[in-house]
């Protein structure tokens, strides 16, 4: 269907057509208009595997759906550093999609894991938007190369489980745009996403679904995006100010009251029907590009995807520690392996993304091509208390052994979609394994099965920690191949692990009260605040070992604009295998904060180098600036780090920028202090100044502060101009003509 064709549809439609469009037909599908050729499309869960639904449909993950591949959650992919992978990921789907009819994929998800508690971080990528934006764009591009859509989620500021229906999530707008929205907006204006999906909290007191400033200011006409919006399920509070604000359809399909109160609206003039056009318009034409082809209706092929699930599980793994090189292991020896995931992993978290398969290899079946490894369960995953017996027989296969594994992390009830976890303990079970095993042997490894950083008060007592996060159905095979040597881990931790929740920098604000979340952190999320605080951490944002060694070397920047440069740094495998290395690139600003703004994965021969080149740009230095009501780069020094992790930092260059673009814009807020900064409006500071002292008929002090201009300026340098309207003895109108005054001076318009 053409333009011209959707324009002829369009005037065709009666009212109550349009207004129907609007709403879902049922939980999966959008309406049909038969009599003029429009067809329903399906859309379908992910976002890291297909949960499709041809039955009786559900948003939670309650009723069945079809077997399908399960690939790593975002937590795993996250750790991969690595955009060809998720690319790759991306196509798979689209594939997938495009062989079981489905026209729209629900992912990929970018919200931020502002706290370790969050119920569904498994579905996210990271406490980073640089990482969480670059990783996702590659995401949607794959999908969307195979004429499927995705709906981007969930926007914006959907951090938490708890009263996530109704929560007022409240942050000031250089926190939104640096942490909370870049992601998306990445993604918007690189990867062209067909569709996005809004939140069901509210930000800053508005709900998302129908927040003007967000779905239309900033999202359409700050960004460009040209798509469809669409709610979370049941996400909708008024349809009509959630239509004029930008949201085009409700998911899922219900009774038609809403239709009918869309139709009242518009015959009533409260609202116009141009806004309905458009928002038909883009239903239309998201049918057009997304319309399945029948006979591409395949079914998926699941021995092929089934083996890039492993693959892709296989570049997720995160080496936390190997003291002495304790793994890999020698499959010539004695080696137990202990805890029920060994057997049955947990590969995926529960809710809406929950995928039904039928093909997970535990690590103990996988290992058996390998190594001939003895077996006992440890604890039991029907019930998170202790099993004496199960200890025991843990204990006495541990000790016979020459070295012990141990597969713990988080049961499926610890973390999921609708609620957060209340710490971050495993299970006391876990631990006491942990503890009673490294006690009898002291080649212990840990292998980690979970969504979200845990504590670990063991750490010291074992040799080596694997971190499998939620690897999907083929992480079991990947595991034992890493174990044994076949592939060498290579992942990175996408998220900070703190040593205990009380060090996060959201502890004293999480999950708020009387519905409200206030995010007082401000743009200290994640490895930000530990590294501006000087924080020990457990194990650090970026970290993840090898079984070889890279060296750095060679940093240079060359300018090639204004504010572009072109940084290259040298790695080298300086170790005897081949491994992979995600080599990181943080920037230090003049304020101290440390930011990452290029990662390039590198693989290695065993004395191989490579030159990894980061493009850099002007908004690799800006920050937001709310007075300016923009991105700024200010002037003064920046450092650029090259490393391993946010804290493994092997190479460091400096650059700077003189004067920088500071933009002041005065109002009534607007202090003293801040005039007297910028050269153009001292003056006036000056001449209040020595209006004060004037008016102290040279007593030597004002207000018991020398008449010294330092230190009046250090008195007066906080007061806004508010607060100088009474001192000044004018009125607020002559207050707002200095302003405009003051303003014209700057050049503000």
């Amino acid at each position: 269907m053409k333009h011209a064709e959707i324009e002829k549809v369009i005037r065709e439609m009666t009212l109550e057509e349009k207004a129907g469009l609007c709403s879902g037909a049922d939980m999966w599908h959008t309406k049909a208009v038969e009599r003029l050729g429009v067809k329903k499309i399906m859309v379908s869960d992910g976002p890291h595997g297909l949960r499709t639904q041809h039955g009786e449909g559900d948003n939670l993950g309650i009723n069945g759906s079809i077997s399908a591949v399960c690939f790593p959650a975002a937590c795993a992919t996250a750790a991969s550093f690595d955009r060809a992978l998720l690319r790759d990921l991306g196509e798979t789907l689209g594939d997938e999609c495009v062989a079981e009819g489905v026209s729209v994929l629900l992912g990929p998800a970018v919200n931020i894991k502002r706290t370790p508690l969050c119920g569904r971080n498994f579905e996210y990528f990271s406490e980073d938007p640089y990482l969480s934006g670059e990783l996702a764009a590659e995401y949607v591009k794959g999908v969307q190369s195979r004429g499927v859509g995705v709906s981007m989620k969930h926007f914006a500021m959907n951090n938490q489980e708890t009263d996530r229906m109704v929560v007022s999530a409240d942050a000031d707008e250089r926190t939104m745009r640096e942490i909370y929205l870049a992601a998306f907006e990445k993604v918007v204006k690189e990867a062209k996403p067909f569709t996005m999906m809004c939140s069901y909290n509210r930000i800053n007191g508005e709900y998302a679904s129908q927040n003007k400033w967000l779905l239309t200011d900033v999202l359409r006409k700050e960004w460009g995006f040209d798509g469809l919006v669409m709610s979370d399920w049941g996400a909708v509070v008024d349809r009509v100010k959630a239509l004029a604000a930008g949201l085009d359809l409700e998911m899922p399909g219900g009774d038609g009251t809403t239709d009918k109160q869309i139709v009242a609206a518009v015959k009533s003039g409260a609202l116009g029907e141009k806004i309905l056009d458009e928002a038909v318009r883009r239903l239309l034409c998201l049918a057009e590009k997304c319309a399945p082809d029948e006979n591409k209706r395949t079914g998926i092929d699941f021995a092929k995807d089934r083996k890039k699930a492993a693959a892709a599980a296989g570049e997720c793994l995160v080496l936390l520690k190997n003291e002495e090189g304790m793994l890999p292991l020698d499959g010539k020896k004695k080696i137990a392996f202990i805890g029920e995931f060994a057997e049955k992993p947990r590969f995926q978290g529960g809710g809406s993304s929950h995928i039904r398969t039928e093909g997970c290899v535990g690590a103990l079946k996988a290992a058996e091509k390998y190594a001939s490894v003895v077996y006992e369960r440890g604890y039991s995953l029907a019930d998170e208390g202790e099993n004496g017996a199960l200890l025991s027989a843990a204990v006495a296969a541990a000790k016979e052994a020459d070295a012990a594994v141990l597969f713990i992390g988080l049961p499926d009830t610890f973390e999921s979609e609708g609620y957060d976890r209340d710490h971050m303990r495993l299970p006391a079970s876990h631990d006491r394994l942990v503890r009673e095993i490294a006690a009898v042997q002291k080649n212990t490894v840990v292998v980690l099965h979970n969504g979200s950083p845990v504590e670990m008060p063991w750490i010291g007592e074992v040799k080596a920690v694997l971190e499998a996060y939620l690897g999907g159905e083929g992480v079991g095979e990947a595991v034992a191949a890493a174990l044994f040597g076949r592939i060498n881990p290579s992942g990175k931790l996408p998220e900070t692990f703190p040593k205990k929740l009380s060090d996060n920098p959201s502890y004293l604000t999480f999950p708020g009260k009387g519905k409200r979340c206030a995010y007082a952190e401000g743009v200290y999320v994640g490895y930000r605040y530990y590294d501006k605080k000087e924080a020990e951490v457990l194990f650090p944002f970026g970290h993840g070992l090898c079984y070889t060694e890279f060296s750095y070397g060679g940093l240079a920047a060359e300018k090639i604009g204004e504010t572009e440069y072109t940084v290259r740094v040298n790695v080298k495998n300086t170790g005897k295998t081949f491994g992979k290395e995600a080599v990181q690139l943080y920037i230090e600003g003049p304020d101290g904060m440390k930011e990452l703004k290029g990662f390039e994965k590198l693989a290695l021969q065993a004395g191989e180098e490579k030159t990894a080149v980061f493009a850099l740009n002007r908004r690799s230095f800006a920050h937001y600036d709310e007075n300016a009501g923009g991105w700024i780069v200010a002037g003064g020094r920046y450092k650029i780090f090259a490393g391993s992790s946010s804290r493994d930092l092997r190479a460091e260059t400096e650059i700077s920028f003189a004067g920088g673009e500071e933009k002041l814009v005065v109002n009534m807020a607007t202090t003293l202090g801040e005039l007297y900064a910028h050269p153009l409006t001292r003056s006036f500071v000056e001449d209040r100044i020595a209006s004060l002292v004037k008016k102290s008929g040279n007593s030597g002090s004002v207000m018991g502060i020398s008449l010294e201009k330092e230190a009046l300026l250090k008195l007066v340098s906080g007061v806004p101009l508010r607060g100088i309207i009474s001192m000044m003895k004018i009125t607020v109108a002559q207050m707002e003509e200095i302003i405009a005054k003051l303003n014209a001076l700057l050049g503000n318009r």
